[in-house]
C-alpha cells in the first residue's frame, strides 16, 4: 500500500453485542436465490419494536381522522382552525410512523421471493397515508357546512400533509435479505473475512480503513472496525457502490474482484466455498458436431471467485 493510501484517522475496533449463533445461518439454494445473511434475534427484536411503535402511530392517525369526519364535520359552526391543527397531527403522526417502518425494514428486510409480502410490506406506510386522508379530503370538498374560504383552507392543509405523509411512506429503494447477502458475499470473497469499516457520520460500510471516502468523511476522527453485523447495529445497513474503486484502494487484485463484483453486480454472487455460481448460458453446454460428424460434448468452465 502506498503512503498516499495509509490511513490518516485513527481505527477503532467496534463494540461487540451479543450474538446468536443463528444470526449467521447459511442456507444452501440456488444462485439466483442464495441467502447466507439473516436478521440477529437482537436486530429482529429491534425492528419488531419500531413496527409495534409505528403501528401504535398509525392507529392514532386513522382515530383522529374518524374523529374529525364523524364529529367536526357533523356540527353545523366548523371550527376551521381546530380542524387544520387535527390535520396536521394527523400528518405528523402518520409521517413519524412511516419513518419508524422503513427503519425496521432496513434491520430486518423481507425477502424478494415472496413478491406481495415483499411489495406490501415496504410500500405500507404509503398506503396508511392513502387511507388516512383520502377519505378526509373527500369529505372537506363535499361538506356542505363549510364556505369556501374554509374548504380552500382546510383543502389545502389536508393536501399538504398527504402529499407528506405518501412520500415518506413511499419506499423507492428497498432493502432485501437478498441484497445483504450478496453485499456480505462480496465482502468475504474480497476481504476473506467478515470485517468492514465506516465512521460515525457515514451511511455505509466500506472494505478497507484506507478507502478515500472514509478519510473525507468529517463527522469523526475515527474509523470504526467491526463485522457485517456490527456496522448495521451502528445504521450502516449495506456496502457502498464504490466497491471497484475501494478494492484497487485497499490493494485486492484485480483478478480476485473484477467477476466477484460482476457477479455481485448481477445478483448472483455465492458465498465462498458455496456451488453457486453465476448461471450458465443453456447454449455453453450444448452439443458441438465435429467435422468428422462426431458429437464432441463441451465442459462448462466457471469463473474462480475465490482466488
Amino acid at each position: 500500500m502506498s503512503d498516499s493510501q495509509k490511513p490518516k484517522k485513527k481505527v477503532v475496533q467496534a463494540q461487540s453485542t451479543p450474538k446468536s449463533a443463528s444470526s449467521t445461518t447459511t442456507k444452501k439454494k440456488s444462485a439466483n436465490t442464495e441467502i447466507t445473511w439473516q436478521a440477529s434475534p437482537e436486530q429482529k427484536a429491534k425492528a419488531r419494536n419500531f413496527r409495534i411503535i409505528a403501528f401504535i402511530l398509525w392507529l392514532a392517525a386513522l382515530g383522529l381522522e374518524f374523529w374529525v369526519i364523524y364529529k367536526e364535520f357533523q356540527k353545523p359552526e366548523i371550527n376551521t382552525w381546530l380542524v387544520v391543527g387535527l390535520i396536521v397531527v394527523i400528518g405528523a403522526l402518520a409521517i413519524t410512523g412511516s419513518l419508524l417502518w422503513r427503519k425496521s425494514n432496513k434491520i430486518d428486510p423481507a425477502s424478494e421471493k415472496d413478491k406481495v409480502r415483499f411489495f406490501v410490506q415496504n410500500q405500507l406506510g404509503a398506503f396508511i397515508a392513502a387511507l388516512a386522508f383520502l377519505p378526509l379530503l373527500y369529505f372537506v370538498f363535499t361538506n356542505k357546512n363549510m364556505d369556501t374560504k374554509q374548504k380552500g383552507i382546510i383543502g389545502v392543509v389536508a393536501v399538504l400533509m398527504f402529499g407528506g405523509a405518501f412520500y415518506t411512506g413511499v419506499e423507492t429503494n428497498a432493502a432485501s435479505q437478498e441484497q445483504y447477502s450478496q453485499d456480505k458475499n462480496l465482502v468475504l470473497h474480497l476481504n476473506g473475512k467478515d470485517e468492514v469499516y465506516w465512521t460515525a457520520g457515514g451511511g455505509v460500510y466500506h472494505l478497507c480503513e484506507a478507502v478515500s471516502d472514509l478519510q473525507r468523511e468529517s463527522q469523526s476522527n475515527e474509523i470504526v472496525v467491526g463485522t457485517i453485523e456490527q456496522a448495521q447495529d451502528a445504521g450502516k445497513h449495506r456496502l457502498t457502490k464504490k466497491v471497484a474503486t475501494e478494492a484497487r484502494q485497499c490493494g485486492i487484485d484485480e483478478s480476485v474482484y473484477t467477476s466477484a463484483i460482476e457477479q455481485w453486480e448481477a445478483g448472483t454472487l455465492g458465498a465462498p466455498g458455496s456451488t453457486a455460481t453465476t448461471p450458465v448460458d443453456p447454449e455453453e453446454t450444448s452439443d458441438e458436431t465435429t467435422d468428422d460428424g462426431a458429437t464432441d460434448e463441451s465442459t462448462e468452465e466457471t469463473e474462480d471467485t475465490e482466488e
